[in-house]
């Protein structure tokens, strides 16, 4: 099998390691939330939902908060939800 000369299999790898951050801080905020307010009072599920709310407009704004600040630790990958 050949492998294209236009696929950086390189970039492809640090996409899919940025993906899996993004989906491993985000179950942090939701968990972190969960077991906050479990503790602490039922005001912690706001964080929950700014994330909630976050990532249902994301997909129309292209704007991801995560994904802003994962670009600038990770500039050898293809930038996702930039806004662009």
């Amino acid at each position: 099998m050949k492998v294209s000369e236009n696929i950086d299999i390189n970039s492809m790898r640090g996409d899919i390691a940025k993906v899996r951050a993004h989906d491993a801080i985000v179950g942090v905020l939701y968990l972190s939330s969960v077991v906050l307010a479990y503790q602490f009072g039922m005001e912690w599920l706001y964080i929950a939902l700014g994330v909630a709310i976050l990532q249902i407009i994301s997909p129309i704004t292209k704007f991801c908060p995560v994904y802003m600040i994962l670009n600038k630790l990770m500039p050898n990958s293809t930038p996702m939800q930039n806004g662009k």
